[in-house]
């Protein structure tokens, strides 16, 4: 049996309402295991038999009975996440820098050789891997860390030419999913 974590895509926003608790229950009593919430913002570990593609099928198709939306699911393996970890992403980051770090994570793989312009000292992509972007949000004059991501990846979604399955999560969130 595998670990898994599934990032959910837009819950909790308007109407798209999601509590955590229903959820595990909704997991558990399909028969999945070790099932833990982690945060209020749809990120979910459990154990289970099957595929990757099978897993997020079976999820995906769960919560739109239960809740009654259709929610994204972006599933990764313990091991997936162990390696993102162990990277070290942010590494090149001064450590005293007013920096939020943040990871763009896709369903699909995305082009090879992809590039995004960034805006050093503002919103700077640090690395790309086959499906994830690690990105650094600098706090800005008004307070803010993120207002600009939105801008630098523009292009990238245009470049892509199709509507893509894709969540981004705060690092921190991914350093707390596998304990």
């Amino acid at each position: 049996m595998g670990v898994w974590l599934a990032f959910l895509r837009g819950i909790n926003l308007g109407k798209r309402q999601m509590k955590m608790a229903e959820l595990r229950a909704c997991l558990e009593a399909d028969g999945f295991a070790e099932v833990k919430t982690v945060l209020a913002s749809g990120n979910v570990r459990f154990s289970a038999e099957g595929s990757a593609a099978a897993l997020k099928a079976r999820l995906e198709k769960l919560m739109a009975d239960r809740f009654g939306f259709a929610v994204g699911v972006v599933l990764r393996s313990e091991d997936e996440i162990k390696a993102m970890l162990a990277g070290h992403p942010f590494a090149s980051l001064d450590p005293k820098a007013d920096v939020t770090r943040h990871v763009l994570m896709f369903e699909q793989a995305l082009p090879a050789g992809l590039q995004v312009e960034d805006r050093p000292g503002h919103t700077e992509i640090l690395r790309i891997d086959p499906r994830d972007i690690y990105i650094a949000g600098y706090r800005q004059p008004n307070g803010r860390y993120t207002e600009g991501v939105e801008d630098v990846l523009k292009p990238l979604y245009a470049r892509l030419d199709k509507p893509v399955l894709d969540t981004m999560r705060n690092w921190n969130t991914i350093e707390k999913v596998l304990t």
